[in-house]
């Protein structure tokens, strides 16, 4: 027997254990030694408290206040619950579900049966955010319940949700669109007391968890666009599968953004769609722990349990957690515990796999009318509830019907208007030289600190040669090429963003975005201290994850469209550990969804010896995804482009991700150091080199520090004034009339040469020859390159000189 005092901290701590959670009895209550015997008069209260409908882990939050918050609400009686609310909220969630059922018979719509509930908590979570003075709230989810989020949360017209399923004009979306459950949305969700909030739906992939740093990045920028008040005002929740949310890596990266520094959004409010199945897998193949929620207790925040046929105790849930999130400022859990009532997507049969368990859901009454009966409801009563709302639905089908325009979900922000996508034009490019004499001062403000500022002595040096640099008095190097760049725009107010693993410094000590004092630790930004009216910037290391990191700044990008958005891996290579991120959103978003974005993605490329995880960041694979103009590809070989570069990504109107293939070695290389007047005029050059009309007989052309290389070993051979080299700064979009040009200036030659560090498989060769080919007409075009490989590079620095030096005497031996 417990003895009576230690009965509350029992309960506190594993009462939810016992909580009586699911409506079909599959989560048995766990033993629990701290519990046996808790029975009879003395435990009575605080089991009802605790293993009632909500289930509340909190006792792993280390901060004493807030599990004490926890315990305080859930030992409180809870408010009334406005009954007749819930059932019709509950009501216009599953007669929407029939209807779709009965009149769309096989189409997949991923039916919110069985977790109904999931409604009335929206609207619990928007209500009380609303009173804690929210106006914006972004929702992340999947596909499961999202149409009827769409209609009874987002508040989209319900003839639209139908003009889609009647899918009337196909040739407007002919090799592009996307399907209706992962179209994102935008409406206003208004509360009982009249206060209205804007609800934005992320469109999402298939690729279920995928969306979650996405839109904390999009409710990140949009706080920092209100301001001081931006976490009140700006609400992220987050829907999951209870099968993804365990067994996707990215979600456990996405817990561990929130409360960092340049990424905390002030809580987000998650929200378990929790069917205990996953597809058609039972959660004993899918977590290994009780709960999927297991992941999020990495973290010192509350989970609640609740019960999905329980709609009061998940609205209780929800404000619960809407409040905790608002007093504390972290993110909050709650697991809605519900079942699914068709398969997967309602063209499967469930019963083939779990045929107990259907017969089971098949003897269930919809909630909202068990619900209805429960609460005094009359069987009159809700036949009229019914019937008003089926007619409504019915009336909106019937304005559906005949029309062939796809109608829109969703409304872009207003400052979104002066910015545009589509194809590539010339006349999109503007000036992005810079006048000496505004170099000359940036780069007095990049080499300044603060009075009394111990700067490490390696560094102080730098900073000397920066100073020179802006006087002229030594060429830019690449690291001083892109502050100028930064600081220049920053000084014409233009927002910087730049973030990723170890960018602050740089990962081969180039940058040095942030100073810091030896003596005490404290952190100088220079680029923050420019001029008193620039605009803001912000620098920060990354977590180290690729996935979601990159996700949370695509985001971002995608509500900061005046802002120059730059993410960094620390190795290009790295980049493919957030291929989802780049096939699912950064290259395909604009053609799925019509959502445009200018981020950079900056990815250190070029074969050193340093092995196969060091030196490729898989052109090929952004080359294999660029099409209809979607992107850009480049790979800038001078200190000048790169500053050019930069410049004209965040100036010109035309927001398109920017694919950037950086320097290692060449990072304080003398060639790919530029002159202070090559960033005062000018602009990015998608090629360089001999492009003048010359005698040459061989044009080599090759991209990145190839051409550095390439050079130098023409100044060393006898037959070098025979030879013209041509760097592709610009894959793509491929610049076919200045590599035309390029062609026929030299049009004497009969060898033309594509060259490239990487093997045969990869790199550019498939993506540039045939291109070349075209261009060069009757004249045959070859390639130089390493063998073809199943590994990007060899792990042996002898090997790799021996292939390096093969490479170069291939590219100028007779013939090819």
């Amino acid at each position: 027997m417990i003895p009576p005092d230690r009965l509350p901290d029992a309960f506190r701590r594993w009462g939810y254990l016992q909580a009586d959670l699911d409506p079909l009895g599959r989560l048995e209550p766990l033993v629990h030694p701290d519990l046996e015997g808790a029975e009879g008069k003395a435990a009575q209260p605080w089991r009802r408290i605790y293993c009632g409908s909500i289930g509340a882990e909190f006792m792993h939050i280390h901060i004493l206040e807030r599990a004490a918050w926890v315990a305080e609400r859930m030992e409180t009686e809870p408010p009334a619950t406005d009954t007749r609310r819930i059932l019709r909220r509950l009501a216009e969630a599953e007669l929407l579900e029939r209807f779709l059922h009965q009149r769309w018979v096989g189409s997949k719509r991923y039916s919110l049966e069985g977790s109904a509930a999931l409604i009335p908590l929206l609207d619990a979570l928007l209500d009380a955010s609303a009173a804690h003075g929210a106006d914006t709230a972004l929702l992340a989810m999947s596909h499961r319940g999202r149409l009827n989020v769409m209609i009874n949360v987002v508040g989209r017209p319900a003839r639209d949700l139908f003009t889609h399923f009647e899918d009337g004009d196909p040739r407007s979306v002919l090799g592009g669109g996307d399907l209706r459950y992962h179209l994102g949305a935008t409406g206003v969700h208004t509360t009982p007391s009249g206060e209205e909030v804007q609800v934005h739906l992320v469109s999402n992939p298939s690729h279920l968890e995928a969306v979650g740093p996405v839109m904390m990045g999009r409710a990140r920028a949009r706080q920092d666009r209100v301001g001081s008040d931006g976490v009140r005002r700006v609400v992220p929740v987050a829907l999951h599968g209870d099968a993804a949310l365990a067994g996707q890596g990215i979600t456990a990266e996405t817990f561990n953004l929130d409360g960092l520094a340049g990424f905390g959004v002030g809580g987000t409010l998650h929200v378990v769609v929790n069917n205990l199945i996953g597809f058609t897998t039972p959660p004993a193949a899918l977590h290994a722990s009780r709960y999927a929620t297991d992941v999020a207790k990495r973290l010192p925040i509350p989970i609640f349990h609740v019960n999905g046929f329980d709609p009061e105790a998940v609205v209780r849930a929800a404000v619960m957690a809407a409040d905790y999130r608002a007093r504390f400022g972290t993110d909050v859990v709650v697991d809605l515990v519900g079942f699914r009532r068709y398969g997967h997507s309602e063209v499967d049969d469930p019963t083939i796999t779990q045929p107990l368990l259907y017969r089971r859901i098949e003897a269930l009454p919809p909630l909202w009318q068990d619900y209805g009966r429960r609460t005094g409801a009359t069987d009159q009563e809700l036949a009229a509830l019914e019937e008003e709302i089926t007619d409504g639905l019915q009336a909106a089908r019937e304005e559906a019907e005949g029309r062939t325009a796809m109608p829109e979900f969703r409304t872009l922000p207003q400052y979104w208007a002066p910015y545009q996508g589509g194809p590539y034009s010339p006349e999109l490019e503007v000036e992005t030289g810079v006048a000496p004499d505004r170099l000359a001062e940036i780069a007095a403000g990049l080499a300044s600190v603060p009075e009394g500022f111990n700067v490490h002595e390696k560094v102080a040096r730098g900073l000397t040669r920066r100073r020179e640099m802006g006087r002229g008095e030594r060429p830019v190097d690449w690291g001083m090429a892109e502050a100028l760049a930064l600081g220049s725009l920053l000084w014409e107010g233009v927002p910087v963003r730049l973030v990723g693993e170890d960018s602050r410094r740089g990962t081969f000590n180039q940058r040095h975005a942030v100073l810091f004092d030896v003596e005490d630790g404290r952190e100088h930004v220079p680029l923050a201290h420019l001029h008193p009216d620039q605009a803001p910037v912000a620098i920060h290391d990354t977590i180290l994850s690729e996935a979601a990191a990159l996700a949370f700044e695509y985001g971002w990008s995608r509500d900061t469209p005046e802002a120059l958005v730059c993410w960094e891996a620390q190795f290009g290579d790295f980049v493919n550990g957030a291929q989802v991120i780049l096939d699912q959103f950064v290259s395909a978003a604009e053609d799925k969804w019509g959502l445009l974005s200018g981020l950079v993605l900056l990815l250190p490329h070029g074969y050193e010896g340093q092995g196969p995880e060091h030196s490729s960041a898989r052109l090929e694979r952004f080359l294999q995804l660029a099409a209809e103009d979607n992107m850009q590809v480049t790979q800038p070989s001078t200190a000048a482009q790169l500053f050019h570069l930069l410049r004209r990504q965040a100036l010109r109107r035309w927001r398109k991700p920017l694919v950037v293939l950086t320097p290692k070695g060449m990072l304080r290389s003398a060639a790919a150091a530029s002159s202070l007047e090559d960033l005062s005029k000018g602009r990015f050059q998608t090629i360089r080199g001999d492009l003048a009309p010359g005698e040459a007989h061989r044009v080599l052309i090759c991209s990145g520090k190839l051409v550095h290389e390439l050079r130098e070993r023409r100044e060393e051979r006898p037959d070098a004034p025979s030879t013209a080299i041509v760097s592709l700064e610009q894959l793509y979009p491929f610049p076919e009339e200045e590599v035309a040009a390029a062609l026929e200036a030299h049009s004497a030659a009969v060898e033309i040469v594509w060259v490239q560090e990487e093997p045969a498989n990869m790199g550019a060769r498939a993506y540039v020859r045939p291109r070349l080919q075209r261009l060069a007409g009757d004249r045959h075009v070859t390639t130089v390159q390493r063998s073809a490989s199943a590994s990007p590079a060899t792990g042996s620095l002898a090997a790799h000189k021996v292939e390096q030096e093969a490479l170069l005497e291939l590219a100028f031996a007779h013939p090819h």
